[in-house]
């Protein structure tokens, strides 16, 4: 049973165990153990903006070259660059320093493989085991074996040459006016110069890190902001990225937002017309919208849902040989193009759509009616405490008696964060504000 590794790499607030210096110097050198015996091994490390990322960066290299394995640094950059260069480069693996879209005393270590995708479970599994058994006690290579840090220079660059070449020739943005929510993370630089490049006209918004301001009320978990921007600058359209840039979200020109299942569902129903969607299946989550099964099934496709997390959508994605999944969230992954989710890589994606169907964001985005939903995230003591609660599983078993037919309940412990997140999903709002009202009230009372 794997004691390091959660849902989505190491995490953790920073400079508190397991995210600390000392660990990462550790994680370093248990990683590049791995590779020691391949033949020019090379480790590829970028980060997101948060304060804790230069010394977590700093406590991974040390860790990496004292065994022998060079580094290569590429700085601030999102995560699905990090999976594109780590391939690209033929580095033996790499790693990312971020927390996704958590707030910025948490930070994390996640793995990718030398073919741009995540570790898997038993393969983070063999680095907890080398990890506390201590093999790599003993490499302590000295003298011209110790490793080196390279700079990559240009890398970026090489990325943005990469997902504009997903784009038909001569493509054009020239005539939208686009609204950029950085996060204040990982996208700052990136993403308002690739759509500069393209021809837009950039409003770009929380474009400023200074390390604690990740993801603070902004980003895609927090569009709201997005949302005031785009009506007040009269835009197009707008997107949220969150701190690392895998996600996005999407507000159209009437201020509404569009998720990712909304958002997965335009680009299905364009690459169904195109006969470029395998089987025509799309992957998803538990969590999506129901509405989401519906406008795809009414379209001949097929929906596939797998649990949370994006590693059990892309498992799926390749099981069954489709090209599109993802989570409601804005975690979207087009396989064709990417190894993981991208959120500018999806906007792009997704822009590709609007001008090729000539219609605003507002009008695609209809394809689906979605029902309503209320997510509610509760902070507790004990995830344990919580799933064995009497009281609190009486009353969930109630709840799903009443949606029976018209509605559902879902119930899950977060990965990554001490909360439980709870999905109430039906067609009358105000039955779903009444119940969540109900619950948070008993579950306040438990204590858990």
């Amino acid at each position: 049973m794997k004691k390091l590794f959660g849902t989505d790499g190491i995490r953790g607030i920073a400079n508190k165990e397991p995210i600390t210096a000392e660990t990462a110097f550790h994680i370093g050198r248990t990683g590049a153990y791995l590779f020691k015996d391949e033949d020019n091994p090379r480790i590829l490390i970028g980060k997101d903006t948060r304060i804790s990322g230069d010394m977590l960066e700093a406590a991974l290299i040390a860790g990496i070259c004292s065994a022998g394995v060079d580094v290569l640094r590429v700085g601030i950059v999102p995560t699905p660059v990090v999976a594109y260069l780590t391939r690209v480069y033929h580095a033996s693996c790499g790693i990312v320093i971020s927390a996704s879209h958590n707030p910025f005393d948490h930070n994390g270590i996640k793995y990718i493989r030398g073919d741009g995708f995540k570790f898997s479970d038993s393969e983070e599994e063999e680095i907890e085991r080398i990890y506390f058994e201590n093999h790599s006690r003993d490499e302590w290579p000295a003298k011209k074996n110790i490793g080196r840090v390279k700079e990559l220079a240009g890398a970026i660059e090489r990325y943005i040459d990469y997902i504009k070449n997903t784009l038909p020739p001569k493509f054009t943005l020239k005539r939208y006016k686009i609204v950029l929510d950085c996060a204040n993370g990982a996208s700052f630089m990136i993403a308002p110069r690739v759509f500069a490049e393209l021809g837009a006209e950039i409003i770009a918004i929380n474009d400023k890190p200074n390390g604690t301001n990740i993801n603070f009320n902004c980003g895609s978990v927090h569009p709201a902001s997005l949302r005031e921007e785009v009506l007040r600058q009269k835009a197009d359209l707008g997107f949220s990225y969150d701190g690392d840039a895998d996600r996005v979200i999407a507000v159209d020109e009437k201020g509404n937002i569009v998720d990712g299942d909304q958002i997965m569902a335009i680009c299905a129903l364009n690459l169904f017309q195109k006969t470029q969607l395998p089987y025509k299946t799309v992957v998803t989550t538990l969590m999506s919208n129901t509405s989401f099964d519906r406008a795809i099934e009414k379209a001949g496709g097929k929906v596939i849902r797998t649990n949370i997390g994006d590693r059990y959508v892309l498992e799926m994605m390749k099981k069954v040989k489709t090209v599109l999944g993802g989570e409601q969230s804005g975690h979207i992954i087009f396989l064709r193009y990417s190894t993981t989710g991208d959120g500018l890589l999806t906007s792009l994606q997704l822009m590709k759509v609007l001008l090729e169907e000539e219609k605003p964001l507002s009008n695609l985005a209809s394809v689906m009616e979605k029902y309503p939903q209320i997510i509610l995230n509760y902070e507790v003591k004990d995830k344990e405490r919580f799933f064995k609660n009497v009281c609190i599983n009486k009353y969930i078993k109630e709840i799903e008696n009443e949606l029976d037919g018209k509605g559902r309940i879902f119930v899950r412990a977060s990965g990554t964060e001490p909360l439980i997140r709870i999905l109430l999903e039906g067609e009358n709002e105000n039955k779903l504000k009444k119940i969540s009202q109900d619950l948070e009230e008993l579950i306040k009372k438990e204590d858990i």
